[in-house]
Parts: C-alpha cells; structure tokens; sequence
C-alpha cells in the first residue's frame, strides 16, 4: 500500500471532520447565547447582586459553614442568664449579670468558642484508628463536617465558655 495514499486520504477524512466539528461548535455557540439572552430577559428589572453583597459581613465569600448569625432573635435573649460554666459563680452574694445573646459581641464570642470545641473534636479524631489512608477530598469533607459539628454543639451544648468571654469583655 502507498504511503501517500494513506495519508491524502487520512486528511480528507479529517478536513470532513473538522467542518462538522466547526458546525456543531457554532450550533452549541448559538445556543449558549440564546441562553445567555433568555436569562438576561428573566432579570431585567430586577437588578443583579454582587457577591459583597450576597456575603455576611466578616465572613469569606464561598465559606459554607452555617456560622452563628442569627442563632438567638428572641427578645428574652437580650437579658438571657448565663450558663455553663459562666454561670457558676464563687461567691453567691454577687448579682448575676445577664448577657445580650443578639449582640455581635456575643456573636464573635461564640465564634471564639466554637474555635475551641473544634480544635478539641480535632484532637480527638486523631486519637481514632483508620484502616486504610484517606483521600483529599475524604480528609477535606471530615474537616467540613466536624466544623458542623462544632458549630452545632456549641450552639446547643451550654458550655458556658462564650457567656464568659462576653461577661470578661463587657466588664
């Protein structure tokens, strides 16, 4: 067989190819912007919103954890009695100071707390034997659920370790 023959007729092939390759690239292009203009269409009047605007103040925009805002709304959070650990107080003649749960500095001190129940469930994962070696991805979601972890029970435990932060911050 001829060399030459094989290729011209390689090269046809691919010359049929690449014009069908450049038709269905402008088929998927014209699509696209027959999307693009649908959903522009839907949104006018509406505006569009940046993501400064989309994120809470103080956090990174694309953090998923749910975070402490708006943990306690209620108006008896405002004059809400210490607990945990804040709570038990050496001497009993001293008046109990109550704490504003709806304030950001409260917000931050549960920030600070749920830093401290994290780094402690950290610890304790690594005290737990695994069988074979973990991915990235494994390791990565581990660390995000155990940050929900965190967050949960810090939000729900009553350890105590926030009211005192807020208490030793406000005095």
């Amino acid at each position: 067989m001829d060399v030459g023959y094989i290729s011209n007729t390689y090269s046809g092939i691919t010359g049929g190819n690449g014009a069908l390759n450049t038709a269905r690239t402008n088929s998927e292009t014209q699509k696209f912007n027959e999307l693009v203009e649908r959903l522009q269409s839907q949104n006018e009047g509406r505006g569009t919103l940046s993501s400064a605007q989309i994120a809470q103040e103080g956090r990174l925009n694309g953090e998923y954890t749910t975070g402490y805002a708006g943990t306690y709304t209620l108006e008896s959070d405002k004059t809400a009695k210490a607990t945990g650990a804040a709570s038990n107080q050496a001497n009993p003649h001293v008046q109990a100071k109550t704490i504003d749960k709806t304030s950001k500095l409260y917000e931050s001190a549960l920030e600070l707390e749920g830093f401290f129940v994290k780094q402690m469930l950290s610890q304790m994962r690594k005290t737990v034997m695994k069988s074979n070696e973990n991915s990235f991805a494994q390791d990565m979601y581990e660390d995000m659920l155990f940050d929900e972890y965190a967050t949960a029970m810090t939000k729900n435990a009553g350890f105590g370790l926030a009211d005192q932060i807020y208490l030793s911050l406000m005095a």
